[in-house]
């Protein structure tokens, strides 16, 4: 990746996204009033952070499940790193990251992204190379 590019996506990231939030949330408040934007906020967060436990935890006993029976849980890592990535978006204060940090809880749309992932890159791994993981089921989790 160029460093043009990079510096584009760093811009996007890090000026544009929290402006465009600082713009919601001053219309959000105009129309329904400063208490209920900040309010509306707060819940959010709160929510997000007890769905993002609880899918958490969910994934961790699929995970051990994975291992115990022998199978290499790539996919489900793959959830929980969406599912880290919501935390952050839902902690962060805004609308938009909200709706992003929901949009990766909803199973559908995480498979769907985890996919898309995947097919990049195992493109780039076959142009680059690649490593093979071997996992027997020996290797188990203690006290699992």
């Amino acid at each position: 990746m160029g460093a043009n590019l990079m510096f584009k996506k760093l811009l996007l990231i890090f000026i544009v996204v929290p402006l465009l939030e600082l713009y919601i949330m001053i219309k959000i408040g105009q129309l329904l009033g400063a208490e209920v934007t900040i309010t509306l906020v707060l819940v959010t967060g709160i929510l997000g952070a007890i769905f993002v436990r609880a899918q958490g935890f969910s994934l961790i006993r699929q995970v051990k499940q994975d291992l115990n029976e022998g199978k290499l849980p790539h996919k489900r890592l793959l959830e929980g790193v969406c599912i880290l990535a919501s935390g952050l978006f839902l902690l962060t204060p805004g609308l938009l990251t909200d709706l992003a940090g929901f949009m990766l809880l909803i199973p559908p749309l995480r498979i769907r992204l985890i996919n898309t992932l995947l097919k990049k890159f195992s493109t780039y791994i076959r142009k680059e190379g690649s490593t093979t993981v071997t996992w027997t089921p020996q290797n188990r989790f203690p006290n699992s």
